[in-house]
C-alpha cells in the first residue's frame, strides 16, 4: 500500500555482465589497508597555498572523482544531533531517551506503529525536505563544466536534489527514499514518497506556506501511526524494510548496478591520466569504499592528485604527501571560498580567512 515499485525484476545474468564498481572499489581499499602501512601525514602547506592548489587541479584535471561521506550533509546542515533532532523528534527523546537521529534508527520500538512513524519522520527530514545550506550546489556549480562523477557512501539524495546529473552519481550504501521487500528471492525496491507524506499527516505534522511539514504550534503529534498504514510490498503484501545498507539482505537493484558499472568504466576510461580523487567528509566509519580506495588509486597513478577536505581529520599517506592537498575546517566553506575565487568576487585572503573561522 502506497508504494510504488522502482525497478524491474531481478537479473542475475543480466548484472554478472555488468564492471562491478562497488567490489572493484572495496578490493583498492583492502589493498590500501596493506599498502599505507607506515604513517599518515597532515599534508603540507600553508591553508592559503593549499586552496590555491585545489582550485587548480579543478580546472586543469582531466577527470573529477568526488567521494562524498556524512560530513558533507552535515555541512549542509543534514546535523542529526541537537536543534534539529530536538525541533522534531522531542516526543520520542522524551519516551524513550533517544538522544539522536542516527541511534533512533537502531532502537528496538514497542510495535510497528510506533516503529513506522518514527521511519516516517527519519526519512521525511532526511530526504524530501531541502538541505538548510547551500554546499551541494556550490559543488555542483563548481564542477558542473567538468568531466566529473561521484561516489558518496551518503543516503540523503542531495546530489540529484542539487542537480548532479544521475548518470554520474553511485549511491552505494542505498537511499532513503526506497523501500525493500524482506522477502529475499524479491531484488526489487520502491518509492516511499507518497507513503512517507500520509505517515506524516497521521502523526498530526502539518505543511506550510511552503508545503514543507512542520510540528504544530500546539506540538500535538502522535508516535504511531494507524495500523492500516504500515507500509506493505505492493506484489506480494509481505513487510517493507529500509534500502540501507546494513548486512546481506541489502538490495542491490537494477538502478544501483547500472551506477556501480557506470563508476568501473568511468576510472578505467581515465586510467593514466590527471585524476583529481576529491574527498569530502569522509570519516573512519567506511574508509574501505571512498577514502582507502581513493589513496591506492592516487598511489598507482603517478599523474593523480588526492585533496582531502574534513574538518578534523584532514589527512593522506605519506607516500602520497607530495601529491596529496589537506584542506581541514568546515567544507562548506571551503566549497565556498573557491566558487567565489572561481568567479573572482573576492581575494584570497579572504577565502583563506573563512575557512579559519
Amino acid at each position: 500500500m502506497f508504494l510504488r515499485m522502482k525497478t524491474g525484476y531481478y537479473m542475475k545474468d543480466y548484472y554478472s555482465e555488468l564492471p562491478n564498481g562497488y567490489l572493484e572499489t572495496i578490493q583498492n581499499g583492502l589493498r590500501g589497508v596493506q599498502t599505507f602501512s607506515p604513517g599518515i601525514s597532515r599534508g603540507s602547506g600553508a591553508i592559503e597555498e593549499n586552496i590555491e592548489r585545489l582550485k587548480n587541479e579543478i580546472g586543469t584535471a582531466d577527470a573529477i572523482v568526488i567521494g562524498a561521506g556524512a560530513g558533507l550533509s552535515a555541512a549542509a546542515g543534514f546535523t542529526y544531533s541537537g536543534e534539529r533532532f530536538e525541533k522534531y523528534f522531542f516526543d520520542f527523546a522524551a519516551a524513550f531517551g533517544i538522544r539522536d537521529i542516527y541511534s533512533g534508527g537502531f532502537y528496538a520500538f514497542p510495535d510497528e506503529e510506533t516503529r513506522w512513524a518514527w521511519w516516517a519522520r527519519h526519512i521525511y527530514y532526511n530526504r524530501y525536505v531541502k538541505a538548510p545550506g547551500t554546499v551541494y550546489m556550490d559543488l555542483h556549480e563548481l564542477v558542473t563544466n567538468k568531466n566529473y562523477f561521484v561516489i558518496t557512501t551518503n543516503v540523503d539524495h542531495q546530489f540529484q536534489k542539487s542537480g548532479f546529473d544521475k548518470k554520474r552519481l553511485f549511491y552505494t550504501q542505498g537511499d532513503y527514499g526506497l523501500f525493500q521487500n524482506v522477502n529475499p528471492e524479491n531484488r526489487r525496491t520502491y518509492d516511499n514518497e507518497g507513503w512517507v507524506m500520509q505517515a506524516m499527516e497521521a502523526q498530526g505534522f502539518v505543511k506550510d506556506e511552503k508545503g514543507a511539514f512542520k510540528v504544530p504550534a500546539d506540538r500535538k503529534i502522535y508516535m504511531k501511526i494507524p495500523s492500516a498504514l504500515i507500509p506493505k510490498c505492493p506484489d506480494d503484501g509481505s513487510h517493507v524494510a529500509m534500502n540501507l545498507r546494513s548486512d546481506e539482505s541489502f538490495v542491490e537493484d537494477e538502478g544501483w548496478h547500472r551506477a556501480s558499472a557506470a563508476y568501473s568504466e568511468f576510472l578505467k576510461k581515465h586510467e593514466g591520466m590527471h585524476i583529481l580523487f576529491l574527498e569530502i567528509g569522509v570519516g573512519m566509519n567506511t574508509p574501505v569504499i571512498v577514502k582507502f580506495p581513493f589513496w591506492q588509486m592516487t598511489n598507482d597513478d603517478p599523474k593523480a592528485v588526492y585533496a582531502c577536505l574534513n574538518y578534523n581529520e584532514a589527512c593522506c599517506p605519506q607516500q602520497i604527501e607530495k601529491r596529496s592537498i589537506c584542506i581541514g575546517g568546515d567544507c562548506g566553506k571551503v566549497i565556498k571560498g573557491l566558487l567565489l575565487s572561481r568567479k573572482a568576487t573576492v581575494e584570497p585572503e579572504h577565502i583563506a580567512g573563512s575557512v579559519k573561522n
